[in-house]
C-alpha cells in the first residue's frame, strides 16, 4: 500500500503548521495509541494511519477489525476548545460523507452506511492534558469487499461507488476536509452542520428501536446534534451517550 502522506501534509499544512502523518504497519488500535500519547504530554496535531489493527474498538466497546487494504483505519488528534461538543460526531460524519461520495447516508449518531448497510464508524475520544484538552477522532471505512461473519449489520465497503479507490485515496479525500471541519466545529459547534446533516439523515421519519427498549419515529436532530424522537409520551431528545440505535425491522428489510 503506498500512502499519500506527502500529499496530506501539503494540504493540511496551511491550516495546522506542527502537523504530522505517520503510516504504522499494525498496532492494537489507532485511537488507543494516540490517547497514550496525549497522557504522556505529546499533543501536537497527528494523523496516525494504522494498516492493521488488532484490537480496533468502536462506540460502547464494540470491535473494528481491519486488514491490510481492506480498509482504512486511521485517527486524527487535534487540540480543541469548543464551548459544547455536542453533536461532534455527527459533524465529522458530514465531512466524511461529503468528501466521499453523494449515496452515503448517516445513521445517528456515528456510522456511515451505503444501501441500508455500515460502510464505516467513527469513535470519538478526549483526553486533557494540563489546561488543554485534545479530541481525538478515530474512522474506520471498509474499503474492500468483506464478509458479515459475526458482525450485527452487513457490511458495505467502498469500491462498490468507488471501484478505482484504495485506501490511501480514499485518506487523501477525507484528511484536510475533516481538519477544516473540526476547526469549523470549534467556531460554532454543531448547528452548521445541521443542514447537511439533515440530507444525510438514515434514520428521519422512519421507526427506530433503542437499546433501552424506547420505541419511536426519528424526526432529524437538533442544534445540539440530539436525536429527536417521536414517542407515545411526546417528542423526546436522545443523546448518544444514552443509547444505540437500530431502525426498525418492519421499516428496513435489507438490514
Amino acid at each position: 500500500m503506498i500512502w499519500p502522506a506527502e500529499s496530506i501534509w501539503e494540504a493540511v499544512y496551511p491550516l495546522l503548521p506542527d502537523f504530522t502523518v505517520e503510516v504504522l504497519p499494525q498496532i492494537d488500535s489507532s485511537n488507543s495509541e494516540l490517547m497514550r500519547r496525549i497522557r504522556a504530554g505529546q499533543c501536537e496535531p497527528t494523523l496516525l494511519v494504522a494498516e492493521q489493527q488488532t484490537a480496533g474498538r468502536g462506540r460502547l466497546g464494540r470491535d473494528w477489525h481491519s486488514q491490510v487494504g481492506d480498509s482504512l483505519t486511521f485517527s486524527l488528534a487535534l487540540p480543541l476548545a469548543p464551548a459544547d461538543w455536542s453533536g461532534l460526531s455527527l459533524a465529522v460524519g458530514v465531512s466524511v460523507v461529503d468528501s466521499l461520495h453523494a449515496d452515503l447516508q448517516l445513521k445517528w449518531p456515528n456510522d456511515v452506511w451505503l444501501q441500508g448497510r455500515k460502510l464505516a464508524g467513527i469513535l470519538i475520544e478526549t483526553a486533557s492534558t494540563g489546561d488543554q484538552r485534545v479530541a481525538v477522532v478515530g474512522i474506520g471505512i471498509n474499503i474492500a469487499p468483506r464478509a458479515g461473519d459475526g458482525l450485527s449489520t452487513a457490511p458495505a465497503w467502498l469500491q462498490e461507488v468507488l471501484p478505482d479507490v484504495d485506501a490511501g485515496q480514499a485518506l487523501l479525500r477525507i484528511a484536510a476536509p475533516l481538519v477544516q471541519a473540526l476547526k469549523a466545529f470549534e467556531i460554532g459547534g454543531f448547528a452548521p452542520f445541521q443542514a447537511q446533516f439533515d440530507q444525510r439523515d438514515l434514520l428521519r421519519d422512519r421507526a427506530v428501536n433503542l437499546s433501552n427498549g424506547t420505541v419511536g419515529m426519528a424526526r432529524g436532530v437538533d442544534a445540539q446534534g440530539g436525536l429527536l424522537l417521536q414517542t407515545p409520551n411526546g417528542l423526546q431528545t436522545v443523546t448518544s451517550a444514552e443509547v444505540s440505535v437500530r431502525p426498525a425491522a418492519t421499516s428496513t428489510p435489507a438490514v
